[in-house]
């Protein structure tokens, strides 16, 4: 596909955005190397609810937590997020999108029961994984 037929400003932005992974990046390994060393347990990206196309980055299925690490560009985060200088609008919208299926993934998540966590990329991993023992342990106690 020609950069002028396709949504990236040139060839090498092309490039660059289809080699971004959809697992296993970077915050996604610190965060569940830090769950894993305080001892928890879970999956990792797979569907909590087979039905519905969202994946979450860890699931624990016993107590129905969905754990999402949003990257600060791809959902706006409002602290890192900055606009795309090329292409405005459409990244603009792109963003707005998926802040919008993130709210729906959670309401049909908190509908079927789950608990959903959401942590941004930029935040501690050490400190994301004891609040992610805490809800884990708190969970454990309802069921």
């Amino acid at each position: 596909m020609a950069a002028s037929t396709s949504w990236a400003s040139n060839e090498g932005v092309r490039r660059s955005m289809q080699s971004n992974k959809g697992r296993d990046t970077k915050p996604e390994l610190r965060l569940r190397r830090e769950a894993h060393a305080l001892g928890l347990r879970y999956r990792v990206s797979i569907r909590p609810l087979p039905e519905v196309r969202r994946t979450a980055d860890m699931v624990f299925t016993r107590t129905r937590i969905a754990v999402f690490l949003d990257g600060c560009f791809w959902h706006g985060c409002p602290e890192h997020h900055t606009a795309a200088k090329t292409n405005m609008e459409y990244w603009a919208e792109k963003v707005r999108r998926n802040r919008e299926r993130d709210q729906e993934t959670d309401e049909a998540l908190r509908q079927a029961g789950w608990t959903v966590v959401r942590f941004w990329e930029h935040e501690d991993p050490v400190s994301a994984a004891r609040r992610l023992v805490e809800i884990v342990e708190a969970e454990r106690t309802k069921r």
